[in-house]
């Protein structure tokens, strides 16, 4: 009894993967592909670094009294 393996490539799925992609984008296209994901990558991480850092929140205190005044009136 075989057993399936999800995702079991082996060199000749590489190899026939990327000589359908560049059968069907061309050998000027691939590299530009490549970039745009290595750049959304690059995004994707920074911004999950960004959502992690605690934010200092700064209030100015003249704006701060406005609004207390006028929620007291």
């Amino acid at each position: 009894m075989y057993t399936l393996t999800i995702l079991a490539l082996s060199w000749q799925h590489i190899l026939i993967v990327a000589i359908i992609l560049l059968l069907l984008f061309g050998g000027k296209k691939i590299p530009e592909l490549m970039r745009g994901m290595g750049s959304g990558i690059k995004e994707f991480k920074d911004a999950i670094k960004e959502e992690d850092k605690p934010e200092a929140k700064t209030t100015d205190n003249k704006s701060l009294q406005t609004i207390i005044q006028t929620a007291t009136k």
